[in-house]
């Protein structure tokens, strides 16, 4: 099975301008293309910008509204998938959401955020209740979450489980938790196995300063591209054979004794 080239748009486009971030979509979406890519990766809320404020309910669409038909134009355009973040409505409900559209312009799959961070997302989202969401792409089994929720080891356990090869994370993280980027993600990449594509902003927005450092993290715990604080389209590839290789190599999910973790000593345990 070939490799999924993958390209991982580090921006933060124009806040508030969804026509312009429609536009910066494209253009990436056709230097990945030149580049083989198969899908195209883009950061938390870069519809609309992330820190919006109340424009956020202002800007929100549904999942079928006139973004979704755009990005479908472009991933039919040039051939390739794409996952985008964006304030999604759904009756009197927003969510902070990310959908990743195939490479037919069909939606394959959407994801609302669970696990919300700090008092500006908790004032402007509902958090969604769905943890585990996937969609298969040329031979991997994909699937999705955003920002904070990669920081908890028991989400992404669970799409281990589940059977993730490729977790695409679309972030928004921000100076001071470089840290997350720089060690987390390649840690949450080994002990799983599986690719995390991990997708950031980048400057100032607001009180937020995001920090870049995207990456594509290997099975193995290695980094096979990192992208440095600026905009940027990084290009890597997601080995079917290495993660099968890593998988033989490191039989963590083969070796957990889920009773352990969930029985009577682990509640409590002895003083």
């Amino acid at each position: 099975m070939p490799a999924l080239r993958t390209a991982l748009l580090q921006s933060s486009g124009q806040p508030g301008s969804p026509a312009a971030n429609l536009r910066a979509l494209d253009a990436a979406a056709a230097g990945a293309a030149a580049a083989g890519a198969r899908l195209l990766v883009c950061p938390e809320m870069f519809l609309t910008g992330y820190a919006i404020g109340d424009d956020v309910a202002r800007l929100a669409e549904p999942a079928g509204g006139p973004a979704a038909e755009a990005v479908a134009a472009t991933a039919r355009r040039h051939g390739l998938a794409v996952l985008y973040g964006y304030p999604e409505r759904d009756g009197s409900r927003v969510f902070n959401s990310a959908q990743l559209v195939a490479a037919d312009g069909t939606r394959a799959a959407g994801y609302r955020k669970t696990h919300l961070f700090g008092a500006f997302e908790r004032e402007h989202f509902t958090p969604g209740e769905q943890p585990v969401v996937q969609a298969d792409l040329d031979g991997l089994r994909v699937g999705i979450m955003i920002c904070y929720d990669v920081e908890f080891p028991e989400n992404v356990r669970a799409h281990a489980l589940a059977g993730t090869d490729l977790l695409l994370v679309p972030t928004a993280q921000m100076h001071p938790f470089e840290f997350v980027a720089e060690s987390v993600v390649p840690v949450r990449a080994f002990e799983n196995q599986l690719y995390v594509a991990y997708v950031n902003r980048i400057g100032t927005e607001g009180p937020f300063d995001f920090v870049g450092l995207s990456c594509l993290a290997g099975p193995d715990g290695t980094v096979a591209a990192r992208a440095g604080r600026g905009e940027e389209l990084l290009v890597a590839d997601a080995d079917p054979e290495l993660l099968a290789a890593s998988r033989r190599a490191n039989p963590y999910l083969a070796d957990r004794r889920p009773a352990l973790y969930t029985g009577p000593h682990a509640a409590h345990p002895a003083g």
